[in-house]
């Protein structure tokens, strides 16, 4: 089980953009692509099949997975991650500091 999934609000804990917020677009093996975080100026070809244009298209670099942490809203600060099983079987991910359940 990932302890970031897609959807989920993170803290970046460091490199240039530390301390921005964002949420996950993606999760492509142990690297994240955080919505207007780390972003790169890409040179792009025109493609009339797809009818997409050429030009400088500025979009998000990934992160690695390891350089950010899961948001937790109530003490308003990113928090680590554990994982524990329900009574009725389920596996849920859980803030570290507080044992509150993440997932709904």
């Amino acid at each position: 089980m990932n302890r970031i999934r897609k959807g989920d609000q993170v803290v970046v804990i460091t490199g240039k953009n530390k301390g921005q917020r964002g949420e996950v677009l993606r999760v492509a093996g142990d690297r994240v692509f955080v919505q207007n975080i780390n972003l790169v100026k890409r040179h792009t070809k025109p493609n009339p099949q797809a009818n997409q244009p050429g030009g400088i298209v500025e979009r998000e670099a990934s992160i690695h997975i390891s350089n950010v942490m899961l948001f937790n809203p109530a003490s308003n600060r990113g928090e680590r991650v554990g994982h524990k099983t329900l009574d009725d079987g389920r596996k849920v991910r859980t803030f570290r500091s507080s044992g509150e359940v993440v997932d709904a």
